[in-house]
């Protein structure tokens, strides 16, 4: 009764630090557009100094670092610490496009494109692809903190080549631009150019929802075979 008590207690304090790194987050990004996109966030993208982008390159995997950090500092197994580190990173997101448009009234719709990462290419899609991936560390989430038990290797297999999947159908259609451009550049973090210098004219055109949905369905089919193997032995 008492380690069910200390469960609940971790994941609601859990939820509760992703729900403000959220908010920090969205913040961040609220002055981002004030300076780039005053006028409100569109695409092509506006450059941004390479001094700057290095920053954000670092404050996005310092976010990291964090939610990692929180998975590990607080779980008492390796299930519980990779759960907690999925549930964290799945409440962060979520909320982060919650305060977006509280604060902004953006993304105007899930089918609003956004940009998810930087390096080395541009990450896009629309606003419901993020979000579909948060939903699903949400279920495995639940599923590794009810039996307490990780994946096996075949279900490690199908979560990382559905991540994989996933997130060259976000930088597909970058990549698809960059071939047609012969000066669309790939930015590297010691490049002394702006990034998205070469994306001036980069407006995100189709977003090829099969190669996700390949992705998401890799990933849901480790989350179903993780449920029903440990729903037998937990019977």
């Amino acid at each position: 009764m008492v380690m069910k008590q200390t469960l609940i207690k971790s994941i609601c304090w859990i939820i509760l630090f992703s729900i403000a790194m959220a908010y920090l987050e969205s913040a961040v990004v609220v002055y981002l557009r004030e300076i780039y996109y005053p006028e409100g966030f569109v695409f092509p993208l506006t450059p941004i100094k390479s001094t700057i982008a290095v920053t954000e390159f670092w404050r996005e995997v310092a976010t990291l670092v964090m939610l990692l950090g929180i998975g590990i500092l607080t779980g008492k197994s390796a299930a519980q610490r990779l759960a907690f580190f999925l549930l964290s990173f799945a409440i962060w997101d979520i909320f982060y496009y919650v305060f977006l448009y509280i604060l902004l009234g953006w993304p105007s719709s899930l089918m609003t494109w956004d940009i998810l990462f930087l390096v080395p290419v541009p990450w896009v899609g629309p606003v419901l692809t993020p979000v579909t991936v948060s939903m699903l560390m949400l279920l495995l989430a639940s599923c590794l903190i009810y039996f307490n038990k990780t994946l096996n290797k075949l279900e490690w297999c199908f979560s990382i080549l559905g991540s994989i999947v996933i997130i060259l159908s976000w930088v597909l259609d970058y990549w698809n631009f960059s071939t047609k451009k012969t000066n669309a550049d790939v930015w590297t973090l010691s490049s002394e150019q702006n990034l998205f210098d070469t994306t001036a004219q980069y407006i995100p055109s189709s977003f090829n929802w099969y190669i996700f949905t390949v992705g998401a369905l890799l990933i849901a089919t480790a989350i179903f075979s993780f449920y029903k193997r440990n729903n037998k032995l937990h019977q």
